[in-house]
């Protein structure tokens, strides 16, 4: 395959003469390996600087479309906003439609108006549901990529997923509630904001999978269906603490923590182990204070950023292959906070 660069521009570029790197494209002899990692490299500065042109005044439109409770939306706003910079020479504008609580059929109507009206890519966090994956295949028919975010869909058209292992991150959390609970017959509290998020799903499953192997025969409790909303999150909680007395301990899968510790309150319970997904404002504070024991974080700016190259990647901006990556997952205690955790 012919080199898409003319041998002055690679010259020009490795700062060799025009027949030396006449004689590494041919693969001639008497070339020193040296020599043609040299080419290799202007060829490869090249093509980095070949995208950074093809982005300079190019603006991409990028919706994000969620169902999570206002913290965690926050959050995600907070951490886009602050890399937006990072994407020049591009200019990335954001719309934003966050809801608490929604039907698939809202989200639907939602994701087919993003349609009609035409964006550069779509940042999902919804549950999986049948209809939803509908309408990802007709953004995807449309030319207009969807990214999910935290929570996949995977049997959609969604080019990418941007978060953490969520699998994994389930089995940590039954590793750490393992090694610090006590009591043989202490019972666990699984709280989810909705069984239909992948992600919580999995979570779940991990969590689940994990405790089994490491201790049988504790009972493990759920609670779901709250959509992560305090109210709501503080009702369900109470009532599940009052009909299982050994309850002592928590993973905190959908969120709402400040509600589920003032459920342990209310009935006069101490809670020994809290393990939580994500420094939000709230869990920020509750760590600070000592409240929750531990949580399991990862980097909202760099899956923001992950997110917004997949979307510039699809439309033909930057060059490679379009995939997921999974983000790492942090223990973070009170004692090692991060200088500048996500708001």
């Amino acid at each position: 395959m012919a080199d898409p660069y003319p041998i002055r521009e690679i010259a020009r570029q490795s700062g060799l003469s025009e027949a030396t790197v006449d004689r590494v494209l041919n693969k001639r002899s008497g070339v020193r390996p040296s020599t043609a990692a040299n080419v290799a490299q202007a060829i490869a500065d090249l093509d980095r600087q070949r995208s950074q042109l093809r982005l300079t005044g190019r603006t991409f439109i990028v919706d994000l479309v969620m169902q999570t409770p206002e913290r965690f939306s926050a959050a995600v706003k907070s951490a886009l906003e602050l890399e937006l910079p990072m994407l020049r020479p591009a200019v990335v504008r954001s719309r934003f439609d966050f809801r608490e609580t929604a039907r698939p059929g809202e989200l639907v109507s939602k994701l087919d108006d993003i349609r009609h009206r035409g964006s550069s890519g779509v940042i999902l966090k919804a549950p999986d549901e049948p209809e939803i994956s509908e309408a990802i295949g007709r953004l995807h028919d449309a030319g207009i990529p969807v990214v999910t975010l935290v929570t996949d869909i995977p049997l959609s058209q969604r080019v990418a997923y941007v978060g953490i292992d969520n699998r994994a991150a389930g089995a940590t959390a039954a590793h750490l509630i393992d090694q610090w609970l006590t009591g043989d017959d202490d019972a666990i509290l699984m709280a989810l904001s909705r069984s239909a998020f992948r992600g919580e799903e999995e979570r779940e499953m991990g969590f689940r999978a994990t405790m089994r192997e490491r201790a049988g025969g504790r009972a493990l409790i759920e609670a779901t269906d709250t959509d992560g909303i305090d109210t709501a999150v503080r009702d369900r909680t109470t009532s599940i603490l009052r009909e299982h007395p050994k309850i002592t301990a928590v993973y905190s899968i959908g969120g709402g923590n400040k509600a589920i510790l003032e459920a342990f309150d209310i009935v006069g319970r101490k809670c020994r182990v809290f393990i939580a997904h994500d420094l939000d404002r709230d869990n920020l504070s509750l760590i600070q204070d000592r409240q929750i024991t531990a949580v399991l974080h990862h980097d909202l700016r760099q899956d923001m950023r992950h997110a917004c190259q997949v979307i510039m990647q699809a439309n033909g901006a930057i060059d490679g292959p379009i995939e997921s990556i999974a983000s790492q997952i942090n223990i973070i205690t009170p004692y090692n906070l991060p200088s500048q955790p996500a708001r």
